[in-house]
């Protein structure tokens, strides 16, 4: 068996996957079709990974597709068939500092937000995917004066939800959509961190010294008539603070060593400290913290951060930092004034003859960031803002929204909670091929052959329709990969979903291009007499030899049609998708596709252009270079015509079906035929939820 191909930046592995290949598929992962007169091509090896998932039930709240929740029992589809902000959109970091979207990488820990209760709070996330696109671009400024640049189809979270930047206000187009007035959460824009000059070095290096270290000269009391000692001492926790004034010490000639204050086990965190004993490095220490006459902004900024990781803390959303020293608060207290920060100055006795002041910033949340952002402390441990409330008095209304002329390129990012924090607000990330990227597969030939599966998928699915608040809607198999793979007829995950579904009277829609669907006739055709499933589905050719070099592994159009008339013959509501439609490849076959599912006995249809986005339009590119190379030109072209000149277009009510006149042609011949063979067009109709009932642990059913 072939090893598995990795490379997050590899698109289709460089072998086109629309070819035969020598290496032999697994025999029995391969969908066998009955209806092929002769043997099924060689195709590459298929590796299997189970994929430990810890929750089943995917939500979706994007109004480009009829479904708000779905299940994916495999990641990769062995059927497999051929959003972004401006680059210096800062991101919020899991350090509490930030960084431009442009130079995130996978792996880099952030802040996103998760549901908790009634209130969304920050947690910490990591980066599961990066990438870029060039695409026209709109800028958002709110009413504090925050700016934002994004794509129109990238989406902000409201105090109404999540809302695109644009969309079309009347019509089936109707999306979601920002306008003047909404109002988006978070705290704001960041501010912009100055570069650490001389100044804020001096500064910095006064606080921390002042707040933790120990600097002066000691009478002679080694008896030795060698004149009084000398001594500076610095010892601190956070190793980053400790490192930094540590450099900045050595390049303003004052040599240290280091050694090991306190450890662990004395009681404590360890502790590591910097020290020097020399004349002249000593001396030169006492310069660094003597005050200033005139301190300038930028050595106000060094000489909070250093006061902070000295003596400050932030815990449950207060920011403090203490001393002893009146001179001390009281440059504090100055150096927050000049940049604008509001704080008390708390007082408590502290033994007979010292005074503890505390000097505590208010504001919030909004306020903090400002500080660590401004500041710039060394110690992360001290900026942690996992678990507090999405809360902030920031003016975040929209008060414009302008498109910027011409394309830019614009950046973009997945995350482990959906969704990250840019500039100050919540923002949503970006639906199958790139996705298998974030398992560090290509979205190629890897896509078809490493397969995720999750074989606690039933199990999973009970625990959270037992959740307490929870609300039934349709479940969707088939969002993301074909819920029918090949390895379905030995681990039957998807009857094991469809089983426990029928158990708790839960509705339930599927789209497939398997034939193996045949097999769950049964709870299928029992969940479809209590009007709670239907199924689609996806036919893009009936002719077999254009099927097995576009669908290579998907079973053949005559097994699909024969699985439609079983379901239909069966009761259950069965539909055709018309998927993808590909110029002058396959659009010619849309009227014998739809007669041929009616007579199958289908009664909806539907139909979907092919959409080029990143990863697909290189694996196009190889297929009409391998199969219609004199075509090439031609599709594409037209494709181009249908997104506005664009390979795709991401936005509502054109995504799936394009514009112009090439889209509009296939409109009207989809809609005719449709009514010619008595198909339905419309919106689907509603399953019933009243069913759902969560059965009693012990298998009693309930009294009501």
């Amino acid at each position: 068996m072939d090893a598995p191909i990795k490379g997050r930046g590899a698109q289709s592995n460089r072998r086109s996957r629309f070819l035969r290949h020598s290496a032999d598929a697994s025999p029995e992962f391969v969908d066998a079709d009955p209806d092929e007169e002769e043997a099924p091509a060689r195709h590459p090896a298929t590796t299997l990974h189970v994929d430990s998932a810890r929750t089943i039930i995917s939500r979706n709240d994007s109004p480009d597709v009829p479904f708000g929740q779905s299940i994916n029992p495999y990641r990769g589809c062995e059927h497999g068939c051929i959003y972004c902000m401006a680059g210096d959109t800062p991101v919020l970091l899991a350090d509490g500092m930030t960084r431009p979207i442009a130079e995130l990488r996978a792996g880099d820990e952030i802040y996103g937000t998760v549901r908790s209760g009634r209130h969304r709070r920050y947690v910490r996330t990591t980066v599961l995917a990066h990438w870029s696109v060039i695409k026209p671009a709109h800028r958002i400024t709110l009413a504090d004066g925050t700016e934002l640049v994004a794509g129109g189809d990238h989406r902000f979270l409201t105090e109404r939800g999540w809302k695109f930047v644009t969309g079309a206000e009347p019509g089936r187009a109707r999306r979601p959509h920002l306008t003047t007035g909404h109002k988006l959460i978070g705290t704001g824009q960041f501010a912009r961190s100055a570069p650490a000059d001389a100044d804020y070095r001096r500064g910095y290096l006064c606080g921390l010294i002042r707040g933790d270290g120990t600097r002066g000269e000691y009478g002679d009391t080694r008896g030795r008539g060698q004149g009084p000692r000398r001594d500076f001492r610095l010892a601190l926790v956070d190793a980053g603070a400790l490192e930094r004034a540590e450099r900045w010490l050595r390049e303003d000639r004052i040599a240290t060593r280091r050694l090991e204050f306190r450890t662990a086990a004395a009681g404590g965190g360890a502790l590591q400290a910097i020290r020097t004993q020399a004349r002249e490095p000593v001396a030169r220490v006492r310069e660094l913290t003597v005050w200033p006459e005139r301190p300038s902004a930028s050595w106000q900024r060094g000489f909070l951060a250093g006061i902070f990781d000295a003596e400050g803390s932030y815990r449950r959303g207060i920011l403090r930092m203490t001393s002893t020293d009146p001179a001390t608060v009281g440059r504090v207290t100055t150096a927050l004034e000049g940049h604008g920060f509001r704080f008390v100055v708390e007082r408590f006795a502290r033994g007979r003859a010292r005074r503890l002041e505390v000097v505590r910033v208010l504001g919030g949340l909004a306020e903090h960031l400002r500080f660590f952002h401004t500041t710039d402390p060394a110690s992360p441990r001290k900026r942690d803002i996992s678990g507090q409330r999405l809360k902030s008095q920031a003016r975040l209304e929209v008060t414009a929204i302008e498109p910027l002329s011409g394309a830019q390129r614009l950046y973009d990012i997945t995350t482990g909670t959906g969704d990250f924090i840019a500039n100050g607000v919540v923002s949503h990330n970006c639906y199958a091929r790139p996705t298998h990227a974030y398992l560090d597969h290509s979205p190629g030939l890897d896509f078809e052959t490493q397969i995720y599966f999750k074989p606690d998928a039933a199990m999973l699915l009970d625990r959270e329709l037992r959740r307490r608040g929870y609300r039934p809607e349709p479940i969707h198999l088939g969002a993301n990969t074909d819920p029918y793979q090949p390895l379905e007829r030995e681990v039957k995950i998807t009857r094991q979903i469809l089983a426990k579904l029928l158990e708790f009277g839960h509705p339930v829609t599927v789209l497939t291009k398997g034939a193996l669907i045949e097999r769950d006739v049964d709870l299928l055709a029992e969940l479809a007499r209590r009007r709670l499933a239907r199924v689609a589905f996806s036919i893009t050719t009936l002719d077999r030899e254009l099927k097995r070099t576009l669908e290579p592994r998907a079973a053949s159009p005559a097994a699909r049609l024969r699985a439609l008339a079983t379901l239909a013959s069966a009761g259950v509501p069965t539909a055709v998708m018309v998927a993808p439609v590909i110029p002058a490849v396959n659009d010619h076959e849309l009227e014998a596709i739809l007669e041929a599912a009616a007579k199958a006995g289908a009664q909806r249809a539907g139909w979907i252009l092919l959409r080029l986005p990143r990863e697909v339009r290189e694996l196009m590119a190889e297929w009409l270079a391998a199969h219609r190379p004199l075509a090439a030109a031609r599709v594409l072209g037209l494709l181009k015509d249908a997104r506005g000149g664009r390979d795709t277009d991401g936005g509502f009510g054109a995504r799936m079906r394009g514009e112009g006149a090439y889209a509009a042609l296939i409109g009207r011949r989809f809609v005719a035929a449709a009514r010619r063979f008595g198909l339905a067009t419309g919106p689907m109709p509603d399953l019933d939820t009243a069913q759902f009932r969560a059965p009693d642990a012990s298998g009693q059913l309930g009294l009501f």
